[in-house]
């Protein structure tokens, strides 16, 4: 009885070695399959999680100062292109434009006097050319009288002294010669005192063309405060520039804006991509055109097909608020990464417009 208990608990020991070998055998191969199958994976594909969804987002931004009159949009709602966002309070603007109209009309009334008076001026010039051709006629012809009246002295004076004429005849020949010598200096007078005024209205006609040019530059000076006035008055209807989706609007009608006051963000649907980070030890096989699977963390059971587009210029680190020197303090080697864009094949993917730019995705880089 003694030796068959005996030999029963040596059997058991050795019953339960065998298991144990066999699961141990079994974790091995597991382990070594695992390591091969990773091993091999890892020869043909990089992987990263430091990847994110990426989308244009534009930003809203007030091109003038002013008191938000009305809003319209709300928190994440969807916009098309073209869409009133809000509109500022426009009747401070409206005064501007009324002003400025009213200066291009003073400009222009400006400008026609100036013409009137220039057109005043060239018939005053006229006037005064005619008055000069006329008194040079007339100092032809009174030179004409002159000299008739000196031969008609010159005999008086030689028939006075023969006693041939009477002393009264004599005297009535010597004042026609005075009277029209002196109506000669008196022509030659007026035609100088033309020619004077002739100058005068030139230089006031020149004066005058010279404001018409002042005038017109005023109104093209006051035409552009109209038309600038006009566009700050547009600036007070904000629209979306592109279709898309709202973020969080932190702005509340009434509220004061600043010219080049971000307000909020429009998420534009146009176009999504990745971006993944990877290390620089991963870069060597990697080129553009290679395929991607992308796998997202809010989906997981869906392979997104991607390929990859472009390389960043330079790493993360560089493009930093703080670029790290390494030529100042001490140096400790980091490895630092690349940002590298990866963009969706399949554009009819709807999944794809489920994606929201920020979130999280597993990135599988094919590199055969």
């Amino acid at each position: 009885m003694s030796t068959n208990t005996a030999a029963t608990q040596a059997a058991a020991p050795k019953k339960r070695n065998k298991t144990f070998i066999i699961i141990l055998a079994l974790f091995i191969i597991g382990g070594l399959w695992f390591g091969l199958t990773k091993y091999f994976h890892g020869q043909h594909h990089e992987e990263t999680d430091d990847a994110q969804v990426e989308a244009n987002i534009s930003p809203v931004i007030s091109k003038i100062p002013g008191y938000i009159k009305k809003l319209y949009v709300t928190d994440n709602q969807f916009v098309k292109k073209g869409d009133t966002l809000l509109v500022l309070d426009e009747r401070d603007l409206q005064i501007v434009l009324s002003q400025t109209e009213a200066a291009l009309g003073t400009a222009q009334s400006n400008y026609s006097a100036a013409q009137a008076n220039s057109n005043a001026a060239s018939k005053s010039i006229n006037s005064t050319t005619a008055a000069v051709a006329t008194a040079n006629a007339q100092i032809e012809t009174a030179k004409v009288n002159v000299w008739r009246a000196t031969q008609d002295f010159q005999r008086y004076e030689n028939l006075v002294k023969d006693h041939s004429v009477t002393q009264q005849q004599y005297e009535q020949a010597l004042a026609a010669k005075q009277l029209a010598e002196r109506q000669l200096q008196v022509l030659i007078d007026q035609k100088n005192q033309a020619a004077t005024q002739t100058g005068v209205v030139s230089s006031q006609s020149n004066a005058t063309a010279q404001q018409i040019g002042v005038a017109g530059s005023v109104i093209k000076q006051r035409q552009v405060d109209v038309e600038n006035a006009k566009l700050n008055l547009s600036y007070t209807v904000i629209t979306a520039h592109e279709s898309g989706r709202v973020s969080k609007i932190p702005v509340q009608e009434g509220q004061y804006l600043q010219a080049g006051q971000s307000l909020f963000s429009i998420v534009l649907n146009s176009d999504k991509w990745v971006v993944a980070n990877f290390k620089e030890t991963q870069y060597n096989k990697m080129r553009e055109g290679q395929k991607v699977t992308v796998h997202a963390d809010a989906f997981p059971k869906h392979d997104f097909e991607a390929i990859l587009s472009s390389f960043s210029p330079a790493t993360g680190a560089k493009f930093a608020l703080l670029p790290p020197d390494n030529a100042s303090g001490n140096f400790v080697k980091v490895v630092q990464r690349l940002p590298v864009k990866i963009d969706f094949i399949n554009k009819n993917d709807s999944l794809i417009q489920k994606l929201r730019p920020g979130m999280n995705v597993f990135v599988d880089v094919h590199l055969d």
